[in-house]
């Protein structure tokens, strides 16, 4: 599985990317998607997503594909 970005809900504040352990999460043009080949849902590294955590939309913004 992997996490997803809703466009429509992200301000493009950038904090998530600092904080993905796998650096699936990238930048175009302030529009930010999340590589689904990379991204393990911070399984095994931590409790629960860190992008999630970190995004002041929360899970509104980021979702489980």
């Amino acid at each position: 599985m992997a996490m997803k970005i809703v466009q429509a809900e992200c301000t493009s504040c950038g904090d998530c990317v600092p904080v993905c352990p796998t650096k699936s999460i990238t930048d175009k043009g302030g529009i930010f998607k999340i590589a689904k080949d990379t991204c393990t849902e911070c399984e095994g590294e931590h409790d629960s997503p860190k992008c999630v955590e970190v995004c002041p939309a929360g899970d509104a913004c980021i979702v489980y594909i």
